[in-house]
């Protein structure tokens, strides 16, 4: 089962087609607070004409008919030639043609007479309409939207105080490897574990529940166990993907009886990343040990799973023109940090410095990229 063998070596766009493709997670009924980030399973509907009813959209003076005014009681209708005083989103009294902005008027000495400065406003001047925004029954917000802050004001305001959304995807990170230290600086042939750290906040960053990461031994009954174990909604596991001695999870998804989805990607950093679906439908997620293959692994593959378990389609592409030329791989795709489309320094597969000063990762075709070219970039959180 190692990748070496494997008929499930991608390339990087099959790769992201297969981790968009996981079914959708099921779906809750939550509260507008409870929704934020989350994505809406169904409709909102709106409950309510929006506006509710016809309002001033300035503080000033509701009026009918033609200037002077007379001053009418408050909480009358209006008759032609009578005005009120009303305050921004004020329901406008029956009868009301326009408002006068309070700048743009003046009480006269003549007790109750109001006079524009310069011009009469026109018919429906500063008005806001009952129903210029939706009408009750519309759809204010399809299935599949993402619930950010503007959605759930909108809603809210359309009468909805519950909505049903995608369950957030729990992620459980394994981190594997008996050559990481987990505080001080590196000694004795061990290095710091970065990925637990960068992993889960990057994770949350995605729109997953990212409990921090968990540490396994370098054994095959650990790996198992740990696997077994975890309730999360998709496993990701850092380093022993390869064909080394002590990487074992390909005979441990074996002796579990998992599918494989993706065994190797022709993507650099990051190659021998990999996908399998276990016994009981979960996805987990394999990817490389260093580092910035890691983020590779994590771009490639985690990225567009996590968007299928939320219920969102693939993330729409961006580009940027390159400031320099970007050296290619002669067969596979490079992933290559970027800052404003210029390439980084320090962006070997064991090294962060250069990803921490990028804003993006350009996916840079086989054979390279000239200065001037567009192409295709991974925004990092």
């Amino acid at each position: 089962m190692s990748s070496a063998a494997s008929d499930h070596v991608l390339s990087w766009t099959a790769a992201r087609t297969v981790a968009g493709e996981l079914p959708r997670l099921g779906e809750i009924e939550v509260s507008l607070s409870a929704a934020a980030g989350l994505v809406l399973a169904a409709d909102v509907v709106a409950r309510t004409d929006l506006p509710p009813f016809t309002a001033s959209a300035m503080d000033g003076w509701a009026v009918s008919g033609l200037p002077p005014w007379t001053i009418a009681p408050q909480d009358t209708p209006l008759l032609s030639g009578t005005a009120a005083a009303i305050v921004t989103g004020g329901p406008a009294p029956e009868g009301t043609d326009a408002v006068l902005r309070i700048e743009d008027g003046e009480i006269q000495p003549d007790p109750g007479v109001l006079r524009p400065r310069l011009v009469t406003p026109s018919a429906g001047a500063d008005l806001r309409r009952r129903g210029s925004e939706c009408r009750a029954g519309e759809v204010v917000a399809e299935r599949g939207t993402r619930a950010v802050p503007a959605v759930l004001g909108l809603v809210a305001a359309a009468g909805a105080d519950t909505v049903r959304v995608v369950l957030r995807p729990l992620v459980d990170l394994l981190v594997l490897g008996d050559e990481l230290l987990a505080t001080g600086p590196a000694r004795d042939g061990l290095v710091r574990d970065s990925l637990s750290p960068m992993l889960p906040p990057w994770l949350a960053a995605l729109g997953a529940e990212a409990p921090p990461a968990r540490r396994v031994i370098d054994t095959v009954d650990a790996l198992r166990d740990a696997i077994v174990a975890s309730t999360g909604d998709l496993i990701v596991t850092t380093g022993s993907t390869a064909a080394g001695p002590r990487d074992h999870l390909h005979a441990v998804l074996k002796a579990l009886g998992a599918e494989l989805l993706v065994d190797g990607v022709d993507v650099r950093p990051g190659h021998p990343m990999l996908m399998a679906r276990l016994a009981d439908g979960r996805p987990l997620v394999g990817l490389p040990g260093n580092p910035l293959a890691a983020v590779s692994g994590l771009l490639t593959l985690v990225e567009p799973a996590l968007r299928a378990l939320a219920g969102l389609g693939p993330a729409a592409a961006r580009t940027t023109t390159l400031v320099a030329a970007i050296k290619g791989h002669p067969r596979d795709v490079r992933l290559v940090p970027v800052s404003g489309g210029t390439p980084v320094h320090h962006v070997g597969p064991a090294m962060l410095r250069g990803l921490a000063a990028a804003d993006a990762v350009a996916v840079v075709p086989a054979g390279g990229a000239a200065a001037g070219d567009v192409v295709e970039i991974l925004r990092l959180p």
